[in-house]
C-alpha cells in the first residue's frame, strides 16, 4: 500500500518539478506577469470605486449631523452586506467550478438564493434591532437601522448570487465576483442608508410612522 501511494504521488510530484519558480500550480499556463496585471486593474478599479462612499457620505453631512448615531451604525451596515454578499458569491463559484450550477439548475438555484435572502435579511434585522435597543439607540434611529439593515443584506445576497453569473457570461473569471461585491455593497450600503434614514428620520411620512409605532 506504501509503495501504491509512492507510486501514485510520483507524476504529480513529477509535474510540480517541471514547474517554473514563479509558476502557479493552480494556473500553470498564466505568467506571474500576466496574473499580477490581471489582479492588479481590478484591485485598482475597485480602489476607485470605493472612495464613491465617502463623495455620498460628504453629500450628505447634514442628515449625518442631525443624526450621528447613524455613523456609529455604518460600519455594521456595510460589513453585514460585504459578509451575506460574499458568502453567497463563494457558493456560486464552488458551484461554477464543480459544474453543479449550469443552466440546468440555474434557476432553481437562484429562486432558492432569493428565499435565502429573505429569511436571512429578517433574521440579521432582528440581531441588529436588538444591539440597537442593548445600547440604547433612540427608537427612529432604531427603526432606521433596522429597516437600512434589511434591504442591505436582502440585496447583498441576491447581487452576490447573480454577479459571479454576470461576470462569467462577460467572459470575466467568476472569482473576480468575492471581491467586487464587497466594494459595490460598501457603495449601495451607504445609499440605502442614507436614503431610509433620510425617509424615516426626516419626511412627513417617516415621522408619521415613527408615531405610529410609538403610540404617539
Amino acid at each position: 500500500q506504501g509503495e501504491a501511494k509512492g507510486k501514485g504521488a510520483a507524476p504529480s510530484q513529477q509535474w510540480c518539478d517541471e514547474l517554473e519558480d514563479d509558476a502557479c500550480p493552480i494556473e500553470p499556463d498564466v505568467s506571474f506577469q500576466d496574473a499580477l496585471r490581471d489582479r492588479a486593474y481590478w484591485l485598482v478599479g475597485l480602489l476607485a470605486m470605493q472612495s464613491l462612499s465617502g463623495f455620498i457620505l460628504a453629500k450628505n453631512e447634514e442628515l449625518l449631523q442631525a443624526h450621528p448615531i447613524i455613523i456609529y451604525f455604518l460600519t455594521m451596515l456595510v460589513g453585514a452586506g460585504g459578509n451575506a454578499g460574499n458568502q453567497a458569491s463563494v457558493r456560486v463559484i464552488r458551484g461554477l467550478a464543480l459544474g453543479t450550477l449550469n443552466d440546468a439548475t440555474q434557476r432553481q438555484f437562484l429562486n432558492r438564493e432569493l428565499k435565502m435572502a429573505i429569511s436571512l435579511s429578517s433574521i440579521l434585522s432582528l440581531a441588529g434591532f436588538a444591539r440597537a435597543a442593548i445600547f440604547r439607540t433612540p427608537f427612529p434611529e432604531t427603526i432606521a437601522v433596522t429597516a437600512s439593515l434589511f434591504l442591505i443584506v436582502c440585496s447583498s445576497i441576491c447581487l452576490g448570487a447573480v454577479l459571479p453569473l454576470l461576470l462569467k457570461r462577460l467572459g470575466v473569471d467568476p472569482a473576480h465576483s468575492s471581491t467586487t461585491i464587497q466594494v459595490v455593497m460598501d457603495i449601495l450600503g451607504v445609499v440605502m442608508t442614507v436614503l431610509v434614514s433620510s425617509a424615516m428620520l426626516d419626511s412627513p411620512f417617516g415621522q408619521m410612522v415613527i408615531a405610529k409605532l410609538t403610540g404617539q
